[in-house]
This record gives C-alpha cells, structure tokens and sequence, in this order.
C-alpha cells in the first residue's frame, strides 16, 4: 500500500483537484452587517477580520463571548483582527509565528475575529465548510499565521474558516463572580466559548459566502486537536459541525489528563497556593480584576487550560466519553511518527527510565518493557521518544473507538513523511506540526515550532508539492462526504475496530518501508487506561 501511495503521489498533479470559478458577488451580507473582501489570484475570495463577538474587553473581559454590534454600510474585510495576548517569542523557538511573522497583526484583548476563503460564485452553493482551530499549547497562535491560510483548500472546493480564541488567562479563568454572573453557575473555558460562538457565527453566516452549514468540519493540531475533542464532548456544541479532524492532539486519557487532570471549577475559582506550601493569597474582586492593564492581568493568574467548568465541561472528558454522553460525529484523527523527537518528556535513561515504568505501570511493566526496551542508556533513548508519539496516536485511536460505539465513522492516519530539513539545524524528521504545510498546501510558508524543516526547498519540489496535494485531498474528501478517500488516491482504509483496523501510512516515497505504530502497544495501553477509568468513574459515582 505505501508503494501505491508513493506512485500515485508522484503521478497525482496539483491541478487536477484545483477549481477556478468567479469569485463570489460583494459584498456579501452578514447577520451583522455588509463586508466587502479581496479576490487573490486563482479565483478565490478572502474576507478577513470579521468580528465574530464582541470585543472582550473592560467590562466584557473574561465574559463568555457577547453579540456583535451591528454596522451599518460595508465594512472593508481586507486586513487581519488582532491577534490574543500571547508572549512575542517563547524562549523555546526563536519565532512565534502568530505574533512575528512578517506583516503578523498586532496583539489586543480585542481579538474575536475570523476569516473565511471561499472560491465559490453564489451564495447558497452549499461547499462543505472546513474550520481550523490552531495550536500553541493554549498560550500562543492565531487564525491568521501564514502556515493557515486558507486559499489552497478553497481552490479545492470547501469554504474555510479561521479564528482567534482566548489564550492562557484570558482564555482559561474561573472566579466565584464569574461563576455567579454567567447565569449558569459556570465559568473557566473561555476559549472553548469563543470556539462555540464562532461555529454559531459559521451556523448564521457561512451559506452567504458559499458554504453549507449542515456539513461543517472542524479540524485542527496539537492544542486545535484538543480543543477539537473537547467540542465534540461539549453539550453546547451539539448541531454546531458535523465531522470533525483531530492532528496530533490528546484531551483525555492516560497523559496529563487521567485522573482527575481538569481542574473543578471550584477549585479553579480559588487562588493557587504561594509557592513552597506558602496560603495562597486572598481572592481578588473581579471589578479590581477587570480594573489591571492587559499586562498585569497576564501576570494575575489563571489555570492555563481547560476547566471541568458544569457547562461546556460536565465533567471530565473521559467519563463524558466513556458514557457515550459525547457528539456523535464522524472523524479522522491521528499522529506523526517523530513526535517524540522534540517532546520526549522523561529522561533518556536507562535506569530512570526503567523505574518510571515499573511505577507507572505496576504488574503490566514487564509487558511495557518488551515493547520499549530500556537495556541501554541508548534504548531509553528511543523508547522515549517512540512512546511519546505512539501514545498520541493511541489517544487517537481511542477516541476513534468511542465514536465508532456512537455508530459513527473513523479513519486513522500514521505521518511519516520527513520534510526537507534546513541545512545545519537539526532534523526533526515527522515531527510535531510538521504535517501542517500538507494539509494547507503552504509549503513555502513559515514553519511552527518544532518543525525545522525548509519551505524554500519544500516548495520547490514536485514531490513536495504532489504529497501536499494528496494530504489535502484526503482532508478535503472527508470534509465533503466524510470518506478521504477519492479518485485517483490510494486507498485509505476504514477503521472499523481495535482488533483488525489500521492507519493509513502518509508518505510521499518509497524507501524506507514504514508501518503503523505496533498494535500490541495499543492494546497495552487499553489496558492501563481501562484500568485508570474503573477507578476514576468509581471515585466520582
């Protein structure tokens, strides 16, 4: 089959997926008001920095998204909204691509904006909807980076849709007045709010520029991909997207997230303690909150992450998944090969790493350790970097098996294709992020962190360039029907259950033969994670 694909990659020409038609009429009218867009070579029409809320600041700051004001005239949708508070440039990359990017917008609170690509000529032509959740870890990225820009796959037949959500504390904060305020006895995810107000402006909106509201994908990477299961277990999500692409994410299960890794949101409403057992500091008013520059209120706190919050969250993922209480969506989700190589997590040691299994994984250790052996300082090394990925890809996996008991479809993926590294820095191989430039078809674009790899030479490669139009294709594909698969592609096969399923292989040559992640380990992990849930479900009965 990888054989097949790297034939079929190398014969499957860019254009033959490309659709040129008239861009659509202007401008186009929206609940709120006219916007007027820009047509970029190729046919396609972009309308960028649409307010889709409010802007979240002052008295609005930490408030779940509120309506839009209504302009009159037509608004010029031709420049990028501001970008969320975030830090310019962590000290783990030289470059944060949300916020450095050359002609990157300027950081605001003021930050709930979307764009929206669309090659169709007529409203109500009814093109499946894509929309992308981005990375970052909840404390940095943007819809607007050049990695996620959306013409390529509108040429390709779908309305794409980016956005901007809250990050770090102003996306992820609860407080007892918060809490009361709401009206429903809930706050903390404000993130995941402006994930659902932006669906609902997709539900009200999105048919004007072409698209179909009752065939919606979301999809998206890393903290995407996990804001993305999230919303498939969010109750207020439900109706809002019909499908949904989770890359290289987890949001339950037996990392951080199992047992008990959310915070309650009454736990969350409380100050953290001062460090080194310190009482924690008194509970600030949420006027004197609201009160801080955007800088102090940075520094003021905040959990980082998601809240079992009793609205967007009942509880946590894994017991909503377990019970079948989740969206029942369709869903194409998976991982790439190299994860590890940048987030290992661990040490890379033999005796460390021998102790932590042995901790971790009790009478099921031995089983552990034949599968990622650690006789050596120099097999630790690799079994740490193996179980990072492969475990995302279990992540994957099992949220696959708790859809597919909803009656729903999967397909899972396994990235292995290693782009062309930058001369002298590292290689990182199938890395994080890493397929991102395939599925957008940005190759000659800035990379994210902690992919090195070389747009220039990337985009000036055919094999690039037809792997890029082969990974979008499939993407696409499942967009519009819910099946990647499509003429002319190598055939994806449907995963059906744990005991005979498969990924598909994503790799654009030949040598060296690749194969899925070993599915004893899968198995192992079900185990471990069946056991961890017995337990967590019987504490919270």
């Amino acid at each position: 089959m990888i054989r097949a694909l790297s034939a079929f990659v190398l014969l499957f020409a860019v254009a033959a997926s490309i659709q040129t038609r008239a861009a659509i009429s202007d401008p186009v009218k929206t609940a709120d008001g006219l916007v007027s867009g820009v047509t970029l070579p190729g046919g396609v029409r972009v309308f960028k920095g649409i307010p889709f809320a409010a802007a979240p600041v002052g008295a609005l700051r930490w408030k779940d998204p509120q309506p839009v004001a209504r302009w009159d005239g037509v608004r010029k949708a031709d420049t990028y909204g501001n970008v969320c508070m975030q830090n310019p440039a962590p000290k783990r990359f030289p470059t944060n691509v949300a916020t450095d990017a050359p002609g990157a917008p300027p950081m605001s609170e003021d930050c709930l904006y979307l764009n929206v690509w669309t090659a169709a000529d007529r409203a109500n032509e009814r093109r499946p909807v894509m929309v992308w959740l981005y990375g970052g870890g909840y404390s940095e990225g943007s819809g607007t980076s050049p990695h996620n820009e959306g013409d390529y796959l509108a040429k390709k037949g779908v309305v794409l849709v980016t956005f901007n959500y809250r990050l770090g504390t102003f996306g992820f904060f609860a407080h007892p007045e918060l809490t009361a305020e709401s009206g429903r006895n809930a706050s903390g995810n404000q993130a995941l709010g402006d994930a659902v107000a932006a669906l609902k402006w997709v539900q009200a909106n999105i048919a004007a520029f072409g698209g179909d509201p009752r065939n919606v994908t979301i999809f998206g990477e890393s903290a995407g991909a996990a804001l993305n299961g999230l919303l498939i277990a969010a109750p207020p999500a439900k109706g809002l997207f019909h499908r949904a692409i989770a890359q290289s994410g987890s949001f339950m299960g037996l990392s951080s997230n199992m047992p008990n890794g959310y915070t309650p949101r009454a736990r969350a409403e409380q100050p953290a303690p001062g460090r080194g057992g310190a009482p924690a500091p008194p509970l600030v008013p949420l006027s004197e909150l609201r009160a801080r520059s955007t800088a102090d209120a940075m520094r003021g706190g905040g959990r980082g992450g998601p809240i079992i919050d009793g609205y967007y969250l009942p509880e946590d993922p894994s017991a909503i998944f377990a019970k079948g209480q989740q969206n029942a969506v369709d869903v194409l989700m998976g991982a790439n090969r190299d994860e590890g190589l940048a987030f290992g997590g661990g040490p890379a040691n033999a005796q460390t790493f021998t102790a932590q299994a042995k901790q971790r994984w009790g009478d099921l250790a031995d089983t552990y350790l034949k599968l990622y052996p650690a006789s050596t300082d120099a097999d630790a090394g690799a079994s740490t970097a193996a179980r990072f990925s492969e475990e995302m890809f279990w992540h994957a996996k099992m949220t696959a098996d708790r859809q597919l008991k909803l009656g729903k479809k999967a397909w899972l993926y396994w990235f292995t294709h290693e782009p062309p590294p930058t001369p002298g820095q590292r290689v990182w191989k199938a890395t994080h992020t890493a397929e991102i430039p395939y599925v957008f078809g940005t190759l000659g674009q800035l990379r994210v962190y902690p992919d090195p790899s070389s747009p220039e030479l990337a985009a000036a490669s055919p094999v690039e360039r037809a792997f890029a139009d082969t990974v979008s294709s499939y993407w696409v594909n499942f967009a519009k029907t819910g099946d990647p698969n499509g003429r002319g592609l190598p055939k994806w096969p449907e995963y059906k259950d744990a005991k005979t399923g498969r990924p598909i292989v994503l790799k654009a040559r030949e040598d060296p033969e690749e194969a899925p992640p070993n599915w004893q380990k899968m198995e192992l992990y079900d185990q471990l994670y069946n056991r961890q849930l017995a337990a967590f479900l019987g504490q919270t009965r």
